[in-house]
């Protein structure tokens, strides 16, 4: 028949072929293409067959006619228009409470022609809109949210059939959580970042990425190794939103290294505009504030995303007050996510990123911020070094500080005193001036828990001389556990002095003052004081006692907490215990807990 052609498509309800016919009159390959696809899916939906069945019949059959990609196939496997899925996928981003995204039909149909290959996000809304994995569209999984999109599909799209009371194929699919919990339960929560399962008959392997090219369509522009890394990065924090058990593995602490380095990277190198510098500062501030309530590792995430916004920013040339901005921001977060990693309890990437930070710092040439990063990062050998090198960084950066009243005016003379007392060696001496001496003098034994009495009496002078600094503290800097210095801090840290000079009366009071002022859900520094109190208790020859308050510490402590920092103190007071008052069963049930945790 003149203007019409037959082919024969394989039938997916059994193996008998099935003729159709279709106009092919002047509409051109797009149209033809779309007519086929259209036949293909009204017999596959007579036959009562699923979305993905459809979908991977038309990529078969229209593949090699027209080069039609999985991508596409999905969509006229719906029988929408790209102005539908367009809608779908900037809607589901207003519903998140986000601006709509530059998301367009134009990119979509390169998407669909494989000219360019969606970025992770978009890739994982297009999974959302298609109820597909992305592999099913051609691309390498798993998607972003390290779920599975079938999940949350009709039934038709894994067991083959349309169940009744099942929407109509091409109706919008149920919002599936964008790496949140399955509000289904845990029953149906898939495992995050599970392994690709093999292609399903019809679509094309994936081909490996150093080849540069798709199965289908032509050259795709690789992911940079930022783009990469930040992929990781999100997953790891959308796997933490989503409380999925498991360790974070080795390839997230890579990408936190090899985003410090490209920050370095582009340091030595540096348009913004005044609005993005704004954002940046304020959600800097914003991390600060999120410092003590918010688990480390994901606290982590969110600082490292934002550094690569700014790494990104100082790769390009800047004018010079954007730079110096950008410089003050790099700054920051550096030593925030120094921060972050004694906590997290590795020092070396703690150290790196202190490094780092001061690079930074030194490029804007401000003192107190330098000052800043100085004395945070003298906090690494002052948990994990050495003690005499924690003093000695302190002093240097007290020095940095100049005159005029900074955090690190407070915070130095504190770690050299807390250095001072873990230097400090026991001997029959009185206690000497100043606080320190006060107050050893009230708890009536200083002549017994006394240490050297020049250790005693330069911890002394440096924690009058800090809270003599406090008061001078601007308002805003008093409030800020982070970039700032609190008196719940001094407070807590200056029982941690006393203990190790062996005070613990004095102590236990100063953290007691501490933990009055620490809000509910500031867990790291409330679960620090209280094993400060639990070695008050140990000097206080009250080992049982000491224990169970460091049990009950770990045990009220959420598990995204419990790691690092916390568990080096609680695992240091049992090995205290026990070389104190021998190994007794109270001390091996606590090591038993602490294992089992």
């Amino acid at each position: 028949m003149a203007g019409q052609r037959a082919r024969a498509v394989t039938s997916l309800a059994d193996s008998r072929p099935v003729v159709l016919t279709e106009a092919g009159g002047g509409g051109g390959g797009a149209r033809q293409e779309v007519s086929m696809a259209r036949a293909i899916r009204a017999q596959c939906l007579a036959s009562g067959r699923g979305t993905g069945d459809i979908a991977r019949a038309i990529h078969q059959q229209c593949g090699p006619a027209f080069g039609t990609t999985p991508v596409r196939a999905h969509r006229l496997a719906l029988g929408i228009a790209l102005a539908d899925v367009v809608a779908q996928v900037r809607a589901r981003y207003v519903s998140e409470g986000r601006p709509p995204p530059r998301f367009s039909e134009t990119l979509l149909s390169s998407y669909e022609s494989g000219q360019k290959r969606p970025g992770p996000e978009y890739l994982h809304y297009l999974c959302w809109v298609y109820q597909a994995e992305a592999e099913d569209l051609g691309y390498e999984g798993p998607c972003l949210c390290g779920q599975r999109h079938h999940c949350f599909q009709h039934g038709s799209f894994q067991n083959g059939g349309l169940r009744h009371g099942d929407p109509p194929i091409g109706s919008p699919p149920p919002a599936p959580p964008t790496g949140l919990a399955d509000p289904a339960g845990p029953a149906r929560r898939p495992q995050a970042l599970a392994r690709p399962r093999p292609a399903p008959p019809g679509v094309l392997p994936a081909a490996p990425r150093r080849a540069g090219l798709r199965a289908v369509g032509g050259p795709l522009a690789e992911p940079s190794p930022g783009e990469v890394d930040d992929d990781v990065i999100r997953r790891t924090s959308l796997r933490l939103m989503a409380a999925v058990a498991g360790p974070v593995d080795s390839r997230f602490f890579g990408a936190v290294e090899r985003v410090r380095r490209r920050l370095d990277d582009a340091l030595a190198g540096a348009t913004a505009s005044v609005g993005m510098l704004d954002h940046w500062e304020a959600m800097a501030s914003e991390h600060g504030r999120r410092y003590m309530t918010v688990p480390p590792l994901e606290l982590l995430c969110d600082v490292l995303l934002d550094l690569g916004d700014v790494r990104r920013m100082c790769e390009q040339r800047q004018p010079l007050d954007f730079a110096d901005r950008l410089c003050r921001l790099a700054a920051r977060l550096s030593g925030l996510a120094g921060l972050i990693m004694i906590d997290a309890g590795d020092q070396r990437l703690a150290r790196s990123f202190f490094a780092t930070a001061r690079t930074a710092a030194d490029e804007t040439g401000d003192r107190r911020l330098r000052a800043w990063v100085a004395v945070r990062g003298s906090l690494v050998p002052l948990y994990y070094g050495d003690p005499a090198q924690a003093a000695a960084a302190a002093r240097a950066s007290a020095g940095l500080a100049g005159q005029r009243p900074c955090v690190a005016s407070v915070m130095a003379p504190v770690v050299e005193a807390r250095a001072l007392a873990r230097l400090g060696r026991p001997a029959r001496a009185s206690a000497g001036p100043g606080r320190l001496a006060r107050a050893s003098a009230g708890s009536g034994r200083a002549g017994t828990y006394a240490v050297s009495r020049e250790a005693l009496r330069r911890a002394s002078a440096a924690l009058d001389r800090a809270h003599d600094a406090l008061g001078a503290l601007p308002d805003d800097e008093r409030r800020c556990t982070a970039f700032g210095y609190t008196e719940r801090q001094l407070l807590f840290h200056q029982g941690d002095a006393l203990v190790d000079l062996g005070d613990h009366r004095a102590a236990d009071d100063a953290f007691g003052q501490a933990i009055r002022l620490y809000s509910a859900d500031e867990f790291l520094d409330r679960s620090l004081v209280s094993l400060g109190q639990a070695r008050c208790r140990l000097a206080a020859s009250e080992p049982e006692e000491a224990l169970r308050l460091s049990r009950e510490t770990l045990l009220r402590l959420p598990s995204q907490h419990r790691h690092g920092l916390v568990l080096r103190a609680a695992r240091a007071l049992g090995e205290a215990v026990a070389a104190k008052h021998g190994d007794f069963p109270a001390v091996r049930d606590y090591r038993e807990a602490l294992l089992t945790g």
